[in-house]
């Protein structure tokens, strides 16, 4: 079943390159091109991780306004984590493995690294730049929100569900026994909705976009089915996804003349709003 998803994708997205550029060369004559677009699309890599972690330093009122948001709306979870992990018990048996087995593996690290990287191939050997930068894209997103989980869990040191514990416990700097306190935040929503987010901005439907963020929110819905995290984990994760996301994809935006999300950006809007009736990520169009 797994191969034959990344098989499927990877057609997928040879079609997509294909759509877009009538010929397919892979005419190696033209290395040295390639190997200065690889090179450039390195740099942009580690120069967008960079960009987007230094963006706090030049957030403005509605940038602190959603990570206000952001702080709010976690904490409020917090307060019913246990409560909403008690609810989930009367329907957790009832969850197909196969489905489990999809939202565990497909945002592993070592799969998504695949997923990504073999978007970002097809790109730079069909010379197509749409897809270096979407690759581009995945990836830097992938390691600036990967890095930040690890190195998060670490120094939160939030107990997992599975263990029994109530979800006000924390042991911070646990190095020993991390596996069983790392619940915070989750690395596969991360991972699963970062991808999930960047394949969206290709394209204009919104229910195409709605239809590619519910396959994305799987890997979540599945990690709290299974105990590794609380509710509060994976909504956190999902807005920190789209965080970074949104400031890599602007950066990339000074290095590449393709650009998909000009205009969609006077047709949608994403809004944090946590309010005693509504708490979530509001979708405009």
């Amino acid at each position: 079943m797994k191969k034959l998803y990344f098989i499927l994708l990877f057609i997928g997205v040879f079609k997509l390159s294909y759509g877009q550029n009538k010929t397919i060369s892979f005419d190696f004559n033209q290395d040295k091109t390639r190997w200065q677009n690889f090179k450039y699309d390195i740099g942009n890599v580690f120069g967008g991780v960079g960009y987007a972690y230094s963006r706090p330093l030049h957030w403005e009122g509605k940038q602190w306004r959603n990570f206000g948001y952001t702080a709010t709306g976690t904490a409020g979870l917090f307060f019913v984590d246990d409560e909403f992990n008690g609810w989930v018990d009367g329907f957790r048996s009832d969850v197909p493995r196969w489905l489990a087995n999809y939202g565990n593996d497909v945002a592993a690290p070592g799969n998504n690294y695949m997923i990504t990287t073999a978007v970002y191939l097809t790109g730079l050997f069909t010379d197509n730049e749409k897809l270096r930068r979407t690759g581009v894209l995945l990836i830097s997103s992938a390691t600036a929100t990967g890095f930040f989980q690890q190195i998060a869990k670490r120094i939160v040191g939030r107990a997992r569900p599975k263990t029994g514990e109530n979800s006000n416990v924390f042991h911070p700097l646990e190095f020993v026994d991390f596996e069983n306190y790392d619940s915070f935040p989750s690395g596969h929503t991360t991972l699963a909705f970062t991808n999930a987010y960047v394949i969206a901005k290709q394209f204009e439907n919104p229910w195409v976009k709605a239809g590619i963020y519910a396959v994305g929110s799987i890997p979540g819905f599945i990690r709290i089915v299974d105990e590794f995290h609380w509710i509060s984990d994976i909504a956190f994760s999902t807005a920190f996804s789209i965080f970074v996301v949104e400031a890599i994809d602007r950066y990339l935006d000074t290095k590449y003349s393709k650009k998909y999300n000009d205009k969609k950006a006077k047709k949608y809007a994403f809004d944090l709003q946590f309010t005693p009736r509504r708490i979530g990520i509001v979708m405009r169009f």
